[in-house]
C-alpha cells in the first residue's frame, strides 16, 4: 500500500505538443531522474518507455495517451503524455479533462506548428494552465528568439483567459534530461558540457500549476476518460475524482450525460492509482486523484460514475468530429478463411464493438446490413484501428473511405483541413504543383535555411492519397502534417487518377515468366509465387482501361532446353510496396480492398463477369 496523498499534494499535468516534438522523451527523463525505477531496471536503458505497443515503436509516434505517476518533494504529479499527431486528437480531448495543467512542448527549430494550435486550443477552453519547454535547443537550426515570439502570439490569439497570458519558459534537451530556467550559452550549440537535469521543471510544476479541486466531503462523482482491462479484475474505468471519495466495497452508478433513466450499476471491486508505470492497489481514494476502478461493465467514455444516492452525470466530453469514413464488411474473397483465426463476422462484429467502447476518437455505428461505418480523423486514424485487428488474427474486407459531409441550412458542406509542408526548396515547385492540382488554397509560405514552409487549405477528401505522393515525389525528405479547419460548401472533385488496373482472370501461383511480359505494361503489385485469384488487381495498367491477364502462364514445355540468354531476360523489376495506407488510398468505387494477418489485396467488386451479371439482375428484380 502507499499512502493517500490529499489534494493539495497533487498535480495533475498533461503534456502536450506537435508530433516528434519531445514530449514523450521528456516523460522518459521525469521517471529516470524521479527514481520511479532502480538503477537495474531495464527500462533505465530504454527510450520512449511509455511508447509501449509495436506500432508506436515502429511508426514513432504515440497512439494511445497514456498516464503514470512520479513522487517529489512529498508530491504526487500524475503526468498524462498526449499523442502529437492530428489523427489522434481525440485521445487528447478525453484526457486533457484529468489535468489542471499542461506542459506545452515546441521544437526550437520548427516553432509553432498546426497541432500545437490544436492541443492548446483545448487546453485553454478548459483552463489549464500552461508552462512552455522550447525542446531541442542543440539542434544547429535552432530558432528560439523566433520560437518564443510564435509561442507569444500564438498564446495572445487562443488565450481564454489572462491568466493563461502569464506562463513560464523552460529550455530542454529532453533527449538528454536536461532543462534549464535561463537558455544557456553555448558554442555551435554543443552543451554537452553544460550539466542539467528536470529538476527546474518539476519544481515549476509544484509551484506553478495548481491543486485539483473539490468538495471532498460530497458524494462520489467522476467522469471516465480512459478504460483499460486487467485478467483478475477485468475492466478498469479510469478518471480524476471530481468530488468525493471512493473505498472498496462501495455501491457506484454508471450514466451518460444523454440518457434518460439508463445506468449501470455495480460495486468497487478494486481500487488503484498509478505508481510509476505500474497500479498500486487503495482500499479508498479521494478528490483530486487519478484512480482507476474496477466493478463496472458495459460503460464507456464519457460516463459519468456517481455515488448511487446523488446521480449527477456530468457533460460529454467535447471530442472534434471525424472527417472520414470507411466501411468494414465480412471477406467475401476465395482465399476467406485460410489466413487469418476470426474471419467470422461475428467476430469482428465483437471487436467493432468493444473498439467503439474503448476508442473515443472514433465514431463507429453498425448499418445493420452486414457492415459497418467507422469514421476518424485521417488515413492514419484509420489505419491504425486496421492494423491492429490484423495483427490480432482478423480477417475482412473494405471499402472506397468517403468524406463525412454535413447539410447547413440546406448546404452541403465538407470538411476543410490546414495542411503543413515542410521540404527542400529543391522540390518546391513539384509539391506546390500536386497540392494546386487538389484545389489548396496557399496561406502563408515562408523559405528559410534551405526549406519552404508550405500552409494551405485543403479539402479533407482531396488530401486522400497526398502524403503518399509527396513522400514518393521527394524521395522520404517530406514534413507534412494537417489538422481539422472547419467546414465549407461541398465543391466539384478532383480528377482521380486514371491509370486502369491490370487484373488477374486466373487462380493459382503467379509466376515469373508471366510477370516478366506483364511488367511491360506497367507497374506490378506482386512478387512471383504469390498465390492469386481471379478478379484480384496485380498491377496499375499504363493506359486508362482495366487489363485482364493470366499471371499464372507457364512457358509452354517442349523438347528444347531454355538457353542462358533466355533465362536472363526475366528480370522483374522490385514492385511496388502495396502498404496499408497505399491501399486504402487507391480504392475505387467497383473495388474492396482484402485485409488478412499475412496480406493486403485490392480485388473488384465483382471477381469476373457471371458475378457481375447476377448482381445487376438481383438489383433489377428488386
Amino acid at each position: 500500500m502507499i499512502d493517500k496523498a490529499s489534494a493539495k499534494q497533487i498535480r495533475n499535468i498533461a503534456i502536450i505538443a506537435h508530433v516528434d516534438h519531445g514530449k514523450t522523451t521528456l516523460v522518459d527523463a521525469f521517471m529516470k531522474q524521479s527514481n520511479t525505477f532502480r538503477a537495474n531496471q531495464e527500462e533505465m536503458e530504454q527510450d520512449r518507455i511509455l511508447d509501449s505497443n509495436d506500432l508506436e515503436r515502429e511508426r514513432g509516434i504515440t497512439i494511445s495517451a497514456k498516464n503514470i505517476s512520479i513522487h517529489y518533494k512529498g508530491y504526487t504529479i500524475n503526468i498524462i503524455d498526449t499523442p502529437g499527431h492530428a489523427d489522434f486528437g481525440g485521445e487528447v480531448e478525453r484526457t486533457l479533462n484529468m489535468a489542471e495543467g499542461c506542459i506545452l512542448v515546441v521544437d526550437a527549430q520548427e516553432g509553432v506548428m498546426p497541432q500545437t494550435k490544436s492541443v492548446l486550443r483545448r487546453a485553454f477552453e478548459i483552463g489549464l494552465k500552461p508552462i512552455v519547454v522550447i525542446n531541442k535547443i542543440d539542434k544547429k537550426l535552432a530558432n528560439v528568439s523566433q520560437s518564443i515570439s510564435r509561442i507569444q502570439d500564438l498564446f495572445l490569439n487562443l488565450a481564454t483567459d489572462e491568466s493563461q497570458l502569464d506562463f513560464k519558459i523552460y529550455y530542454a534537451i529532453a533527449r538528454d534530461g536536461k532543462v534549464f530556467k535561463e537558455l544557456p550559452v553555448s558554442q555551435n550549440a554543443d552543451f554537452s558540457d553544460i550539466e542539467g537535469s528536470v529538476i527546474p521543471l518539476l519544481e515549476a510544476i509544484v509551484e506553478e500549476i495548481p491543486a485539483p479541486s473539490g468538495n471532498n466531503s460530497g458524494p462520489f462523482q467522476m467522469q471516465i476518460s480512459s478504460l483499460d482491462f486487467d485478467p483478475h479484475y477485468g475492466r478498469y474505468v479510469i478518471g480524476k475524482i471530481n468530488r468525493g471519495a471512493v473505498s472498496i466495497g462501495d455501491g457506484i452508478v454508471a450514466v451518460h450525460h444523454d440518457s434518460v433513466g439508463a445506468k449501470v450499476t455495480g460495486r468497487v471491486k478494486g481500487l488503484f492509482i498509478k505508481e510509476g508505470l505500474d497500479y498500486k492497489e487503495m482500499q479508498s481514494v479521494e478528490v483530486g486523484q487519478i484512480v482507476a476502478i474496477a466493478g463496472l461493465d458495459k460503460v464507456g467514455i464519457g460516463d459519468t460514475v456517481c455515488d448511487p444516492e446523488a446521480i449527477e452525470p456530468l457533460p460529454d466530453i467535447k471530442i472534434s468530429p471525424p472527417s472520414l469514413k470507411i466501411r468494414f464488411e465480412a471477406n467475401t474473397s476465395p482465399f476467406l478463411g485460410k489466413e487469418s483465426k476470426y474471419p467470422n463476422w461475428k467476430q469482428i462484429q465483437a471487436r467493432l464493438d468493444q473498439e467503439a467502447q474503448n476508442n473515443v476518437g472514433l465514431k463507429i455505428e453498425n448499418n445493420n446490413d452486414g457492415s459497418y461505418s467507422v469514421s476518424g480523423r485521417g488515413e492514419l486514424h484509420l489505419a491504425i484501428l486496421i492494423e491492429s485487428m490484423r495483427r490480432e488474427g482478423y480477417e475482412f474486407q473494405l471499402r472506397k473511405p468517403e468524406v463525412i459531409t454535413k447539410v447547413v441550412d440546406g448546404v452541403t458542406m465538407e470538411p476543410v483541413e490546414e495542411v503543413y509542408i515542410e521540404v527542400a526548396e529543391e522540390y518546391y515547385s513539384q509539391v506546390s504543383q500536386e497540392v494546386n492540382a487538389r484545389k489548396g488554397e496557399l496561406i502563408d509560405i515562408v523559405n528559410e535555411n534551405g526549406l519552404s514552409k508550405m500552409t494551405y487549405k485543403v479539402f479533407t477528401r482531396n488530401l486522400i492519397g497526398l502524403r503518399r505522393i509527396l513522400l514518393s515525389t521527394t524521395k522520404g525528405e517530406l514534413l507534412i502534417n494537417s489538422h481539422f479547419l472547419e467546414y465549407a460548401p461541398l465543391k466539384s472533385a478532383i480528377e482521380e487518377d486514371i491509370k486502369g488496373r491490370i487484373v488477374s482472370n486466373a487462380t493459382g501461383k503467379a509466376l515469373a515468366y508471366a510477370l516478366n511480359t506483364l511488367q511491360e505494361r506497367g507497374d506490378l503489385l506482386i512478387n512471383p509465387n504469390i498465390d492469386v485469384y481471379e478478379g484480384m488487381i496485380i498491377g496499375l495498367n499504363k493506359y486508362q482501361n482495366d487489363m485482364f491477364v493470366n499471371p499464372t502462364k507457364a512457358r509452354e514445355k517442349n523438347n528444347v532446353r531454355m538457353s542462358r540468354a533466355e533465362i536472363t531476360l526475366i528480370n522483374l523489376k522490385t514492385p511496388i510496396d502495396l502498404t496499408l495506407e497505399l491501399a486504402i488510398s487507391m480504392i475505387r468505387d467497383d473495388e474492396i480492398l482484402e485485409v488478412t494477418p499475412h496480406n493486403i489485396r485490392l480485388r473488384k467488386i465483382f471477381l469476373n463477369k457471371e458475378q457481375e451479371f447476377e448482381a445487376t439482375k438481383r438489383k433489377k428484380a428488386r
